[in-house]
């Protein structure tokens, strides 16, 4: 790998480029780098873009990356990736896109994620985007993830768009089964003339089932964000979701909750709040002895953490 290869994949690895245990590595869209393990085994697909990882049932304690990287201006990059965990499994998997455009043309990465839960899975996915470059061509990412969990299987998904990113359409679907949980937490932020549109769509269809949303962003200058979420309860269970957004400048932020409760027992909530930074905690701040810029970093630096 090149050295711009390298610092895009530690922006969106926390640091990492030296990866232990499985992992895969996309460049423009194919695979360059690849190591499996005893318990993990990743295969790539024969009939579309993609790979296959599999995690043996009951394996502790394993971590897959499977970064990916475009650094070629005008590439449109679609990859279908499936992950298949055994039953009483526990893994993490920490995923990503950077993107370095230095040129006119578009780059842009749509990445399809499948998630197969057995039962007493469990999963911590990690997925951060990141764009830049000088050129004028957008940097553009559509991720789109697909979660099946079945009896006593949990997700808990982080996923953030660090910066640089000028378009993006999230999409989230999960289907639970009995006393599965999914854990979503997002941050977003937002900048110049970018966009960012979120979409969830949930069925919360086993007894016991649960799912938690958490979404933080802040949005400045003439950026748009738009947060939708869909939760059905058609059993007795429960969800949350919590929209919380700073917006700055011209910026626009929408919020779009709709639940619906196809059984008497289920207990569904939703909250959104978009506001401001408020004028007393920049004043507190400055009273220490920061700027009025250097408070409002801090303030959006906590907000997002």
């Amino acid at each position: 790998m090149e050295n711009i290869d390298k610092q895009l994949i530690e922006k969106i690895s926390d640091g990492e480029s030296n990866f232990e245990g499985a992992y895969n590595i996309r460049k423009n869209g194919k695979g360059i780098e690849r190591k499996v393990t005893e318990n993990i085994n990743i295969v790539p697909k024969e009939d579309v873009s993609g790979i296959n990882i599999y995690v043996k049932e009951n394996s502790k304690h394993e971590i897959v990356h499977i970064p990916v990287i475009i650094t070629e201006s005008g590439l449109t990059d679609l990859v279908y990736n499936d992950f298949y965990i055994g039953k009483n499994a526990n893994v993490i998997i920490i995923a990503g896109c950077g993107i370095h455009n230095d040129h006119h043309k578009d780059s842009e990465h749509n990445g399809i994620h499948r998630f197969f839960l057995e039962e007493g899975a469990r999963v911590r996915y990690i997925e951060k985007h990141y764009g830049e470059g000088d050129g004028t061509g957008k940097k553009i990412l559509n991720p789109v993830t697909e979660v099946h969990l079945k009896s006593g299987a949990t997700l808990e998904m982080e996923t953030a768009q660090i910066k640089g990113v000028d378009s993006t359409i999230r999409t989230t679907k999960g289907t639970l089964e009995d006393n599965a949980t999914l854990v979503i937490t997002e941050k977003i932020m937002t900048h110049g003339s970018q966009s960012a549109k979120t979409l969830f769509d949930v069925n919360l269809n086993g007894e016991g089932s649960s799912a938690q949303v958490t979404s933080r962003s802040v949005a400045t200058e003439n950026s748009i964000q738009v947060f939708e979420s869909k939760i059905y309860g058609n059993s007795s269970c429960f969800s949350h979701v919590e929209c919380d957004a700073i917006i700055k400048d011209n910026a626009k932020v929408t919020s779009i909750p709709e639940i619906t409760a196809n059984d008497v027992n289920a207990n569904l909530i939703h909250e959104a709040a978009i506001g401001k930074i408020a004028g007393e905690q920049l004043l507190k701040l400055m009273t220490l002895g920061l700027t009025e810029e250097e408070a409002e970093k801090q303030i959006i630096n906590g907000f997002l953490k």
